[in-house]
């Protein structure tokens, strides 16, 4: 202990101190700072949509538009018939409840197992959860889709379960336009106004498929959740 206070003594003295010398606090005066300014170049109106798809496509697989329900059929059939998809897994969120996205499915052939709206016995939560590790698809809605850097934002208040969009190797968001926005500040303030179910209301943004790499950098995708991510730009027009 003698020793360790003669050394503390040393280094006090160096650096010009004494032992009563409390710490100090460097001075720090915010004015002083430069003003931030817009961090992110500014988004027209009418670019959110192009913007959104062309930084999505740049992480992710495929951006798919539907301007009508037979287009959005066709699209259906093409992601789920390329993948011999004979399951599904699908989230709660309203937008594909109005699009009746399970019967549309079932037409081609896919068992689709939806979260329900319901409070979900442990039996279910199981069964969902299982089925989400063994099908090779997932649907999901979004809560918003953000354009300046092309990521889907899902929240358990609309989804009910985020393993649909995490477990399967395929995942599928449908997205009305009306819900891409242009920039973060959007997305955190309809977020937070936003009625919570329960206290552990989740978000999650889903900026393409997972990325690492080894020592040699040797990038692999999808390690860490889907191979695959889509999106369905809907035209509102499409829902009448």
């Amino acid at each position: 202990m003698a020793a360790r206070e003669e050394m503390m003594a040393r280094i006090r003295a160096a650096l010009g101190r004494s032992l009563s010398d409390g710490p100090r606090v460097p001075s720090f005066d915010p004015s002083a700072l430069p003003e931030l300014g817009q961090v992110m170049p500014p988004i027209l109106s009418s670019d959110i949509i192009p913007t959104f798809v062309l930084e999505f496509e740049k992480v992710s697989t495929k951006v798919w538009r539907a301007t009508s329900l037979p287009e959005f059929d066709a699209i259906l059939s093409e992601l789920v018939k390329a993948r011999m998809a004979g399951s599904a897994v699908v989230s709660r969120n309203p937008l594909l409840q109005r699009l009746s996205l399970t019967d549309r499915l079932k037409n081609l052939g896919v068992d689709a197992l939806v979260w329900p709206n319901t409070e979900v016995s442990p039996e279910a939560e199981r069964l969902f959860r299982d089925r989400c590790f063994s099908a090779p698809i997932g649907f999901t809605g979004v809560d918003y889709a953000l354009a300046e850097t092309g990521s889907l934002v899902a929240s358990s208040l609309t989804e009910g379960a985020q393993l649909a969009s995490l477990a399967p190797p395929v995942h599928v968001a449908i997205v009305l336009e009306s819900q891409i926005v242009a920039t973060l500040e959007e997305v955190l303030a309809g977020v937070a106004i936003a009625p919570p179910r329960s206290p552990g209301r989740s978000v999650v943004f889903i900026t393409g498929t997972s990325r690492t790499a080894d020592i040699e950098q040797i990038v692999v995708l999808g390690v860490h959740g889907p191979q695959e991510v889509h999106a369905i730009l809907i035209a509102d027009a499409c829902l009448g």
